[in-house]
């Protein structure tokens, strides 16, 4: 998936209505549902499920089907799994724990460092011998 792709579908599922959208539609299967029967689930006014229905269709998302006067939402499963996979592949390739202790005692160490060196050093006076 293309990172283009990808911050449109994040953008789009950001908000806690279409997240919500879209979680009923994955539970109810590639049939999906019927824009009333979404905002009546989902206890929505039937304009405000229209703008959000919109949003997750342009993110493609979601695919609406026209029935004669009622439009069915339905569940772009490739999408999701492949927006799934694309978050899978992105956050694993962070640190492991092993290399990230490592660079947590490498800043410990280079912060010790650079307090000790702040620090004024008194310079040694000489012990005069006589």
């Amino acid at each position: 998936m293309k990172i283009t792709a990808a911050t449109r579908a994040l953008t789009a599922l950001a908000q806690e209505t279409r997240l919500g959208i879209v979680r009923l539609l994955v539970k109810v299967g590639p049939d999906g549902l019927v824009a009333g029967q979404i905002a009546q689930r989902l206890k929505l006014a039937p304009a405000t499920s229209s703008f959000h229905l919109s949003q997750l269709t342009q993110a493609g998302l979601i695919q609406p089907t026209r029935e004669g006067r009622s439009i069915r939402y339905a569940p772009v499963l490739p999408a999701i799994n492949e927006l799934m996979a694309f978050l899978g592949e992105t956050l694993s390739g962070g640190p492991t724990q092993k290399s990230a202790a490592r660079s947590m005692a490498r800043s410990a160490t280079k912060a010790s460092v650079k307090k000790a060196a702040a620090k004024k050093v008194a310079p040694r006076k000489k012990a005069v011998r006589g």
